[in-house]
């Protein structure tokens, strides 16, 4: 069970990272205020970092604040190519992988920009024990409005064997909840005693109560070379 902003970071430390999904859909600005924005903290680690989004006027804010990125969807592999990047070290795909209509094509769409480099994912778990208590806490499902999908650490596996890649290492991760004004004392409490639930569990061997999921992954065509 790690941190997933400071995991993250150590493994892009000096490296060539290419980052898709950089442009949080809650608001560039909102989360570099309130230092939770991946890719500005990325970008004091790594040697080079260049973002990916299909949200092109997020992208266009980011250029603006002197980031590296372009606008594509990198399920279409010739707008991939068309960007002429360099291959990376490291491709980190941080909680996008749910809001992608087309997982299978994505996965084959960004081989091209880490031919021997390694692939990073983060999503939501959907076995999480926070995510659970919140529904039951609130009443309501507590999917992001742009999700179409969920995982689990067996159904993330599946999809990234089967679509071109060799998984390596996995991690888990547990989230900090905001402390929202909607939010009662009593909520708060019990979402504090399950997030140590989560932490207990991780520590005792039984780390998929977790919220969240890490997926490290070589292309397949690694694993087959000779040698």
């Amino acid at each position: 069970m790690v941190d997933r902003i400071d995991w993250l970071v150590e493994r892009c430390r000096n490296r060539r990272v290419i980052h898709i999904g950089f442009a949080d859909d809650r608001g560039l600005a909102r989360r570099r205020q309130d230092g939770k924005w991946l890719h500005e903290h990325l970008a004091g680690a790594a040697a080079d970092l260049v973002g990916i989004d299909s949200n092109s006027a997020a992208v266009a804010e980011a250029v603006r604040a002197g980031y590296r990125a372009h606008a594509a969807d990198c399920a279409d592999p010739d707008a991939v190519a068309a960007l002429g990047l360099e291959p990376a070290d490291i491709v980190v795909a941080g909680e996008v992988l749910q809001s992608v209509d087309r997982p299978g094509p994505f996965l084959k769409g960004i081989q091209p920009l880490c031919p021997e480099g390694r692939l990073i994912i983060t999503v939501h778990n959907a076995c999480g024990l926070m995510f659970t208590a919140g529904q039951t806490l609130r009443g309501i499902e507590l999917q992001d409005p742009d999700h179409v999908m969920t995982f689990t650490w067996r159904t993330l596996n599946n999809l990234v064997s089967r679509n071109g890649w060799h998984v390596i290492e996995t991690a888990v991760y547990t989230s900090a909840f905001s402390h929202r004004r909607d939010r009662s004392r009593l909520e708060l409490v019990a979402l504090r005693a399950v997030l140590g639930i989560e932490r207990a569990l991780g520590r005792l061997g039984r780390p998929f109560a977790a919220d969240g999921l890490i997926v490290v992954a070589e292309p397949a065509s690694l694993e087959a070379a000779p040698g």
